[in-house]
């Protein structure tokens, strides 16, 4: 399943700056755009990842969890 976000870039003198918005708080940086794209991406892995696990303490063990594709 394949995930697809958008990314902005902008030149801030030396480096690059970039965020995601559709996932608020994932920012990168970097003195090459491709630096800045690595860190972002990231950002963007981690901060889902930490979502997730928040959102399933306390779901109860006997409920079905499954994966959808949208």
């Amino acid at each position: 399943m394949a995930n697809l976000f958008h990314a902005i870039y902008e030149k801030d003198g030396k480096w690059w700056i970039g965020y995601c918005p559709e996932v608020p708080g994932a920012n990168g940086q970097g003195s090459t755009l491709e630096e800045c794209r690595k860190n972002l991406t990231e950002a963007i892995k981690l901060i889902l990842r930490d979502r997730l696990e928040d959102s399933l303490r306390g779901v109860p063990a006997k409920a079905i969890k499954e994966t959808i594709s949208i």
